[in-house]
């Protein structure tokens, strides 16, 4: 796997106290790649690291992210957002400033972040901001690269932590029958590294990454894997039970944890569109070259050590 800027030199990050973003800090250590992380908060120091107080919204603290570096991965975005206007802010305006920071820093090279969910604009609002984004890094004239990723697990993962939960419990509430394609968090943040040389292969492709299971995973066979790692493989007293829900089950369920839970509400309306839909598996044709990066960790050793990482940080009673 190709790991290491052709230079060596420095690399600029953007949604890097993320899940994903940890992920990358982590692998960027391995790798003893140099990173400039931009941040909202206060960080410790770290070595490798050097830190940009700022946000997507501040342009002068971009200016300084990208002076000197040679390649940016631009991993920063928004995932919930009550309105059409919080996810164009995050997903699109975002992206824009990005681009326009490294245009005026003289940075060619740019890794995309984005998502399966731009394949179905019409599905949802975060979709259709996705989507925009990638256009518009399409047409910067950057060296650019996107990736799609599809459903992403590990530890520090919030997302899919409510999935653990209700295994936990023995029942998982599920979208209407479908697939959906899934990877580890440390193996899409080895695939954003593999990414930074440019080349022929990676230049200007849009890549769809996963776990290599054939044909992704059924929403009820993950779940049953999911409730394998956290009750164990052999635990018959806590059988996991999963049930498909239709579309408007689903939908209702959204308006609930809005009205429970407000803005800070996981499953919200949005959401709720595009999780029934039936295929959200990674294009064939869409795969990185398998020269470059393969996935590392098996999705059922995966499942249990985010179950076990959960458990020791108090998250999985």
């Amino acid at each position: 796997m190709r790991a290491e800027n052709e230079r060596g030199d420095l690399v600029a990050l953007t949604g890097v106290t993320g899940f994903v973003g940890q992920a990358v800090l982590l692998a960027a250590a391995r790798h003893r790649i140099e990173v400039r992380a931009l941040t909202r908060r206060k960080q410790r120091l770290r070595g490798g690291v050097e830190w940009i107080a700022g946000d997507l919204a501040d342009t002068t603290a971009l200016r300084l992210l990208m002076t000197g570096a040679s390649a940016v991965i631009h991993i920063a975005g928004v995932v919930n957002a009550p309105d059409a206007a919080g996810f164009e802010e995050g997903n699109v305006q975002g992206t824009l400033r990005v681009i326009e920071a490294a245009h005026g820093a003289g940075v060619q090279r740019l890794i995309h972040v984005s998502s399966l969910a731009a394949r179905e604009p019409d599905l949802s609002m975060y979709g259709a901001s996705k989507l925009r984004g990638e256009k518009l890094v399409r047409a910067s004239g950057l060296d650019w690269s996107v990736v799609r990723p599809p459903a992403v697990f590990g530890p520090r993962d919030t997302e899919m932590l409510e999935l653990f939960r209700l295994a936990r419990r023995g029942i998982v509430p599920l979208p209407p029958p479908g697939r959906l394609s899934v990877i580890h968090v440390a193996d899409l943040a080895e695939l954003l590294l593999a990414l930074l040389p440019s080349g022929e292969d990676v230049t200007r492709m849009v890549f769809e990454p996963d776990d290599g299971e054939p044909g992704g995973w059924t929403h009820v066979r993950l779940a049953h894997a999911i409730g394998a790692a956290v009750n164990g493989e052999g635990r018959k007293d806590r059988p996991v039970r999963a049930l498909s829900l239709s579309p408007g089950m689903v939908g209702f369920a959204a308006r609930a944890d809005r009205l429970l839970r407000g803005r800070k509400a996981k499953l919200t309306p949005d959401r709720a569109r595009y999780i029934c839909h039936p295929d959200w598996t990674v294009g064939e044709g869409a795969l990185p070259p398998r020269d470059l990066w393969r996935p590392r960790i098996d999705t059922r050793e995966g499942l249990h050590a985010t179950a076990a990482w959960y458990r020791e940080a108090g998250w999985l009673k």
